[in-house]
Order: structure tokens, then sequence, then C-alpha cells
């Protein structure tokens, strides 16, 4: 059994102390703030879609907020290997296995020709707690595992 080493993060705390924001866009841009390397943050505003970027450790993480109506969705993901790998049976098993030992909330998923990692729910109810549990798990994982994946499957 695999895990991932989350000491140094305190995910507990993130659900238990809500952050006062007016609205999901603030919440998503304060988490943002604290956790973007080298002032790498960017924002692109198309209409009400609204998509961040920001570098983390070794990976570059995108939120995005389709708009603040219920049914709009929060997306959390970053890329952690570009496709073609070695032995693609055998990472797609170690994927798996991953999805169920390790990612919390989060998973692994294929988007185009890249592994990603990957959180995303309706904006319905959502908390600024939620937001920022939510960034700082899929920011972390991916960290956690983008080089060992590289370097065990080889790919980009």
């Amino acid at each position: 059994m695999t895990n991932t080493d989350l000491s140094n993060l305190d995910v507990s705390q993130l659900a238990q102390e809500p952050l006062m924001m007016s609205s999901h866009l603030e919440a998503i841009e304060t988490v943002i703030g604290s956790m973007a390397q080298n002032d790498s943050a960017m924002v692109q505003n198309l209409g009400s879609v609204s998509l961040w970027k920001f570098q983390y450790g070794s990976v570059e993480v995108f939120v995005q907020l389709t708009g603040e109506e219920e049914e709009n969705l929060f997306t959390v993901w970053a890329g952690v290997l570009t496709l073609p790998a070695k032995d693609e049976p055998g990472l797609f098993r170690h994927l798996l296995t991953l999805n169920w030992d390790t990612t919390i909330e989060t998973c692994f998923a294929l988007k185009n020709n890249q592994i990603v990692v990957i959180c995303q729910r309706t904006v319905a109810d959502l908390s600024p707690s939620e937001i920022s549990r939510a960034i700082t798990l899929v920011a972390a994982i991916a960290d956690d595992h983008d080089e060992i994946l590289k370097e065990k499957f080889g790919g980009q």
C-alpha cells in the first residue's frame, strides 16, 4: 500500500476554520495567493468562467470556476505525466491503486494525453474551507507524485 506523505499539510484545520469571504472568487484568490510560488499566479476571465493557473512545487495547478450559480462547477487539476509512457497498463493499474489508497477527495484521471490529479464539484453549498482543501490537496498530491511517476513510467 502506497501512502502520500502529507505530513506537512494540516488539512484537518482547513475544514474546521472557515474563511470569511463574500464569494467563491475571493476564496479561490486568497488560497492561490497563499500557495503560488514566485508570483506565478495568473487569472483569465471569460464571461462568467474564471481560470487560474499557478506554480506549486514542480507542478502547474489550474482552478476553474464556471460561475456562482448552484449548478456551476468548481474544478481543480494539475498535470503529473504526459503520455505516451512506458508500461501504460502498469501505469493505469498503479494510478487506480493510488486512487483507492492515497488521493482523499481527489483522483488521478486522463485528460487528453495527460495524467492529472483532479477534484471537481458543483458550487452548491461550497464553502471557503472546501475550496481551500481541494486546491491544497490537488497541489500537494500532484507535487508528491509527478516526479515519481515520470521516473517510473517515463513520459514528460
